[in-house]
């Protein structure tokens, strides 16, 4: 056996934390978010050890250093915020500190003899670090090795070796020679905030014409960019915007045959006008896109595109390309199918081909010529159809180029991939929200999500065009209520599909179904905005709320808390930076009224017992007083299926006035 490349290196690290899969994936953060690092630095005999965090961006050659302390026995902490997007490496480097080690003993000595003796060791350990030493710092240390060295009464000497400026000059000067790095270093991927929290809405162009039976265009979508942006969200999903093939196009409902005028799914892209780098001749040109986009930037939305990779017959690449397409025993190309559902407008790409090289550079270029159209987020169908190793490379390649893009996986798939797609690089994943309708069931998935939270940010849609959950065709709106408010509050990040969901569409094509009936996939909607049963107003004081409370907008904190009665839902978040507390409940029944005694854990949020504090409800504005640790509330269907408080705490039980929790 080999020995070691140096066996003087004494310091050993292990656990450093955070981490994911020990280094085998990437930690995500956004901008200006701080980064705990925590690790386990032992080395045997007594010597004192130092510690440093290492952090520099990726490409970078020189480290950030930042000291370490010890936060417990043998753990040893720092931290450190990134001060640009993109991807960045940290580790942690132990050494065995000789200064410190000589301090701490001669700290302890009294024999006269052993004290001279101990002053001439630790000035031979000044003068090697003024050696190491630059600009002032030199003559420093040799002024402090000299005093250490000359004739000056011990005790004055003692005094000098022990001072706090010789130590802090000491540590500024280490010997590193022999120190041990955690290897490989950890990484970090830093993303803008809205990868961490954003509302999202999803709409249709095509169905947002300015009179009946006309098909939309991207001029007469700029129009409904006000309505988004009125109600408060920061993101505006949009569907293929590509060309829509004829060859087997589905008709109304998913109808096998379509109609002279059925539009088609946007997601049977491409046509004889062109595949994913051109627009819908019908919703104009890329200028006009570009008139979209700068009046959703105008109104402080961002565009985000579907990328969904797959073929209608008539798309460019299945004739120029032929190879790029499995084939079936007859010689025709494979249509996509999940039996016993078979979709014969759309081709799947292959991904064993032998040209994959060529496939993969391709597709990163289809992003590529959207992030040149100023589209900087990227919602992807399917991702879980496609190789892990095809998103690993092409998201890291889009943001090595364009740190600022972000891309949401609709990743309807089991855990396990859903969350290597996470690990793999995409910004959020679509999660099983949609499924989780119980008390247990909401409590037991987010405190899984809650443990993942380093690397995996979940969005919440309570509908997409191809889900309507039976909690929705059945509850009314209330159940519209309750699920947008679990998302918003739930999530930093949530999605509606509207107009769909603030109008209420509830019918399903048949009993047992989760497809729309009528759905806007198949044909061009009409939609009345302004009706009056709109959960319009609802969605912008939520999105409001979002906006106005720091708690919400991470999940990091997100805690359930005891209420009797399973029926309701409670839980809270909180920030302490903003001195933020949440209370959030939610009636999970919509047909009935439903009370109970909410837990308010008083000690957690340093609220005393014998003090009245206020809970202001935000969707209503009414501030009540509560004392104690137990408050009633009850939330009726039709009047309040959700309650938002924001606790705040008075200055004394005498004083009217009050600040909110400090």
């Amino acid at each position: 056996m080999e020995l070691p490349q140096d066996g003087r290196r004494r310091a050993f690290i292990e656990r450093v934390r955070p981490d994911v899969d020990c280094g085998r994936a990437a930690l995500k953060r956004v901008l200006g978010e701080i980064i705990e690092v925590r690790a386990d630095v032992i080395a045997e005999g007594h010597e004192r050890i130092a510690c440093v965090l290492l952090h520099a961006p990726i490409g970078s050659e020189d480290w950030i250093t930042v000291p370490m302390m010890p936060s417990e026995e043998d753990v040893w902490q720092a931290s450190f915020a990134p001060a640009k997007l993109g991807r960045h490496r940290y580790t942690v480097s132990a050494w065995i500190d000789a200064f410190a080690t000589w301090r701490q003993k001669f700290v302890r000595r009294t024999d006269p003899d052993d004290i001279a003796l101990a002053l001439r060791e630790g000035a031979a350990l000044v003068r090697a670090a003024a050696a190491r030493a630059r600009g002032p710092q030199r003559g420093a240390l040799l002024a402090y090795a000299g005093s250490l060295e000359s004739e000056a009464p011990r005790q004055e000497r003692r005094q000098t070796a022990l001072s706090e400026g010789l130590r802090e000059l000491m540590a500024e000067c280490p010997d590193r020679s022999l120190e041990t790095i955690y290897d490989p270093p950890l990484e970090v991927v830093v993303e803008r905030p809205l990868a961490r929290c954003g509302a999202w809405y999803e709409f249709f162009p095509r169905s947002a014409a300015d009179s009946p039976g006309r098909h939309g265009t991207f001029a007469t979508a700029a129009k409904q960019l006000a309505y988004v942006a009125g109600m408060g969200f920061d993101v505006v999903y949009l569907p293929p915007i590509h060309p829509i093939g004829a060859g087997h196009r589905k008709g109304r409902n998913n109808a096998l045959q379509a109609g002279p005028d059925d539009p088609g799914s946007p997601w049977a892209i491409g046509a004889a006008s062109g595949g994913h780098k051109s627009v819908h001749e019908e919703l104009g040109t890329l200028e006009d896109f570009a008139n979209f986009r700068r009046e959703a930037e105008r109104l402080g939305l961002e565009i985000a595109l579907d990328v969904a990779f797959q073929c209608s017959p008539e798309h460019p690449y299945v004739h120029e390309h032929p190879l790029w397409f499995a084939r079936r025993p007859d010689g025709s190309v494979q249509f996509a199918e999940n039996p016993p559902k078979k979709y014969e407008d759309i081709f799947p790409i292959d991904f064993g081909t032998p040209e994959w090289r060529a496939l993969w550079v391709e597709l990163r270029d289809v992003v590529l010529f959207w992030v040149d159209q100023g589209v900087k987020i990227f919602r992807v169908d399917n991702p879980h159809t496609k190789p892990f190793d095809f998103w690993r490379w092409l998201i890291a390649d889009i943001q090595a180029r364009h740190p600022d893009t972000i891309f949401l996986a609709e990743a309807f798939s089991r855990p396990r991939v859903m969350f290597r797609l996470a690990k793999l690089g995409f910004s959020q994943s679509y999660t099983y929200f949609t499924w989780r309708n119980t008390k247990q069931e909401l409590t037991d998935y987010f405190t899984e999500l809650k443990e993942k939270r380093d690397w995996f940010r979940p969005n919440l849609w309570p509908n997409t065009p191809d889900i309507l959950h039976d909690y929705l065709q059945t509850g009314g709106r209330p159940a519209f209520m309750g699920r947008a408010a679990l998302a918003a509050t739930l999530g930093a990040s949530y999605g509606i599909y509207g107009p769909a969901f603030e109008l209420l569409e509830h019918a399903p094509r048949e009993a047992g179904s989760e497809e729309y009936l009528d759905s806007e996939k198949y044909q061009i909607k009409r939609w009345e905005l302004m009706r009056e049963d709109s959960l319009r107003s609802f969605l912008t004081r939520l999105n409001g709320i979002r906006r106005e409370n720091a708690a919400l907008q991470d999940d990091a904190s997100l805690t359930f808390r005891p209420i009797d009665n399973d029926r309701l839902i409670c839980y809270s978040k909180t920030s302490r930076e903003d001195h933020n507390i949440v209370l959030v409940v939610v009636n999970l029944d919509p047909l009935r009224a439903q009370s109970g005694f909410i837990d308010v854990p008083l000690e957690e949020w340093s609220l005393a017992a014998h003090d009245a504090y206020h809970a202001r409800e935000l969707l209503s504005g009414q501030r009540y007083e509560w004392q104690g640790p137990r408050v009633f509330v009850t939330l009726s269907p039709t009047e309040s299926p959700v309650l938002v408080f924001r606790i705040e705490a008075r200055r004394s039980a005498s004083e009217r006035d009050f600040d909110y929790f400090v």
